[in-house]
């Protein structure tokens, strides 16, 4: 299977007239992972499955997804995984020890480049760079390990240059953040060491994800032959005298976004290109996207149910490659050779532009009447917590989920014969409603304290969301992957949001009337909805994300209204958002932040706001999670083993947290005692008294006889240190 796509897909770019094809490419988790294992760098107690119990991949997702085998005597937690930059991919982070060893482990590298040249193709293999491997990595001191790991890469350029190699893609996407001098230093070592060994080959030296900006001067200082740079994200990126670049260097431009769906202007991306051109000659010009096109769907001309009039704006990666084709094919042979298809993207632009579907003047003027006061709750929260807990009291370390419970095979089979048409509108919501009472029922087992309906009507916290609002449009089968086989399908914005009718109330009605527990209302927050969506490229972000905020604010009064005390608004993506360089901080936190207060702030103060964040570090925005303003903030933790928390002990939280005691995004279930320890470590240093205990995310993922027996053991924990603290207190007063 992973033969086949990896053929797929470099027959659609010979196909689409693509000349430099990378391989190396395609990953069965990810590509992070996929250079640790490479390098060797495994941490010790991961090399169990090594031989004949399972063969090198057998360490691999184990690495990924942890393990557990009682018989074999194995209990091992995953690596820790974080965002790939700012964008909804996730990676796993390479552990790294003061000492550590490198070795050339596998040859994925070699073994595709050579799969693909008994198909006739010649590729670019793409490397992760060594410098950013190393800052991407979690170590003491990662640069210090550069002199350890380049003879790996120096072995493997001397094999790919054997092999018949003539360029080498190396990804430093490092190369866009704020670099202290000590990194600047390892990259001058580092492609100083590597062009020794490259020969015949040549290093194309990549970023993406935003501009080179203060480190312009020193990627085109190294001995490279090309340079990548992303002009969609940072579209004033060229240097101002390209004619004072080094002779030898080639540039690839990123005129054609990777990261977003929209058609590409031709015309002004031909106009970059040639711009280019005319400084430094045809022969050092290579079109390119501005990223790789794994954060694009593949294919929209495959999709049926969109309106045909939006589809016409839409480019996919099958589309994206077309693109680059009719750029290059109009750069060699004139723009009247392929004038017919420039036409075409013209008018399709100019069909978006003048669209009214784009535009709805009722939000316009509803934006225009949002006012400062709308984003401030009516008293602090020191007032809120009394009020609070007088309406819905809760025991010491209360305990709850995040959100989403099992979603079965049954629960997806079962949605799909909906869909389908094969099971009834009647049939499929007694299924639903069965499948929540349910989950509550289990939930009360387990004594939980405050519960949640288990989200068995929705399919993904933002895909669900985004079908009941104006504005959005979604596609059959614009899958993009998530972390190792998780895919989602981000909705599209096309146009002006707002909501027309409740979208969450009926359910959480339902489920309160199942049970005398308080039940959370479940909404995803306009940041996290804006940021895993494809955005539209018209109207600035922070526009958007009001938009979408002011019809979360809706909901959250209606759920209000029917009697919900406790209301989620999840900000997953709340720094997965943050610009990568920080002079840009100040301006995305002030308008994400408040776009946040706005969705939440118009209830009463009895009513309890809560929001979650996961898989991302929170040391760098900790006073912006706080100006939040949430009641209560549950935070992912568990695989960090706390650490995440240091950035709350630093900043005295004001308000109520929940750190996750459980790793949910493994099948593995940890015991008790390592819940406990966790828990521990978080009430030594947060204020016992708002600590919540809860897992690190919804359990959408997870199967129910896992998930039965984490609860089970979490909400023990939770009991422990309660009766402990009840004791304390008893033995003080």
């Amino acid at each position: 299977m992973a033969s086949e796509l990896r053929q797929r897909h470099w027959l659609m770019s010979r196909d689409a007239g693509i000349t430099h094809i990378p391989s190396n490419d395609f990953s069965l988790y990810d590509h992070v992972l996929d250079t640790a294992f490479m390098v060797g760098a495994i941490p010790a107690r991961h090399r169990f499955a090594e031989g004949p119990a399972g063969g090198k991949l057998g360490s691999y997702f184990a690495m990924a997804r942890g393990a557990q085998d009682a018989g074999r005597g194995l209990d091992l937690p995953a690596l820790e995984m974080t965002k790939w930059f700012d964008t909804n991919y996730h990676y796993i982070v390479p552990e790294l020890e003061p000492q550590q060893h490198f070795e050339l482990y596998t040859s994925k590298p070699l073994d595709e480049f050579l799969e693909a040249r008994a198909l006739g193709i010649s590729t670019r293999p793409v490397l992760l760079g060594p410098v950013s491997f190393l800052l991407l990595s979690k170590s003491e001191n990662a640069l210090a390990l550069l002199p350890a790991l380049l003879p790996v890469y120096e072995q493997l350029f001397l094999a790919l240059g054997a092999a018949g190699a003539d360029w080498v893609q190396l990804d430093e996407p490092a190369l866009v953040l704020d670099l202290a001098p000590e990194a600047h230093a390892a990259y001058r070592l580092a492609y100083r060491r590597l062009s020794l060994v490259s020969g015949p080959i040549r290093m194309l030296l990549t970023s993406y994800f935003g501009g080179l900006r203060d480190n312009f001067a020193l990627a085109a200082s190294l001995p490279v032959s090309g340079l990548h740079l992303d002009l969609t994200r940072d579209p004033n990126g060229l240097p101002v005298q390209l004619d004072e670049l080094p002779g030898h260097l080639s540039l690839s431009l990123g005129v054609v976004d990777g990261r977003n769906i929209w058609r590409t202007d031709l015309d002004q991306a031909l106009l970059t290109l040639q711009k280019t051109i005319d400084a430094i000659g045809t022969n050092r010009v290579f079109v390119a996207p501005s990223c790789s096109l794994l954060h694009v769907p593949v294919d929209s001309s495959l999709e049926r149910r969109i309106d045909p009039e939006i589809s016409s704006w839409l480019a996919f990666a099958r589309q994206k490659l077309d693109e680059i084709s009719l750029l290059t094919t109009a750069l060699n042979h004139g723009l009247h050779s392929v004038a017919g298809r420039f036409e075409e993207n013209r008018r399709a632009r100019a069909s978006r532009g003048a669209s009214k579907r784009v535009h709805d003047p009722a939000v316009t003027v509803r934006m225009l009447r949002t006012e400062p006061s709308m984003s401030r709750r009516q008293s602090p929260y020191a007032v809120r917590r009394v009020a609070q807990a007088r309406v819905t009291p809760l025991p010491a370390f209360p305990t709850t989920t995040i959100g989403s419970f099992p979603q079965t095979s049954e629960v997806r089979a079962t949605r799909a014969a909906f869909r389908e048409g094969r099971l009834d509108a009647d049939a499929y919501q007694q299924f639903l409603r069965a499948e929540t009472e349910r989950a509550i029922r289990v939930q009360e087992e387990l004594d939980l304290d405050v519960l949640v309906h288990g989200e068995f009507e929705r399919t993904d916290m933002v895909e669900y969301f985004g079908a009941q609002l104006e504005g959005f449009v979604f596609s059959e089968l614009g899958w993009v992957q998530s972390y190792g086989s998780r895919c989602v399908k981000p909705p599209i914005i096309y146009g002006a949001v707002s909501r027309p009718e409740p979208m969450t109330v009926e359910w959480a009605s339902y489920a309160q009337s199942l049970t005398k527990r308080p039940m959370k209302g479940m909404l995803t927050g306009p940041v996290t909805i804006l940021q895993w969506s494809f955005v539209r490229d018209d109207a600035p972000r922070s526009t958007v994300c009001r938009q979408i905020a002011l019809a979360i604010r809706d909901e959250v009064a209606d759920l209000e209204a029917a009697g919900i005390r406790i209301i989620q608004v999840d900000e997953p993506a709340l720094r997965e958002g943050l610009p990568l360089r920080r002079a840009d901080w100040k301006e995305y936190l002030t308008w994400s932040v408040d776009a946040f207060r706005l969705a939440s702030s118009g209830v009463r103060d009895e009513t309890q706001i809560h929001s979650h964040m996961c898989y991302a570090e929170f040391n760098d925005i900790i006073e912006a999670v706080a100006a939040l303003d949430a009641d209560v903030i549950s935070i992912e933790t568990s695989r960090s083993k706390m650490e995440l928390l240091d950035a709350f002990v630093r900043f005295v939280y004001p308000n109520e947290l929940g750190p996750g005691v459980y790793d949910i995004h493994s099948p593995r279930v940890p015991s008790e005692a390592e819940m406990e320890q966790l828990a521990r470590r978080a009430a030594s240093v947060l204020d016992p008294s708002r600590l919540w205990i809860n897992p690190d995310c919804g359990l959408k993922t997870r199967g129910w006889a896992e998930v039965r027996a984490a609860l089970a053991a979490m909400v023990n924990v939770a009991k422990r240190l309660r009766a402990e603290r009840a004791l304390t207190h008893t033995a003080i007063g």
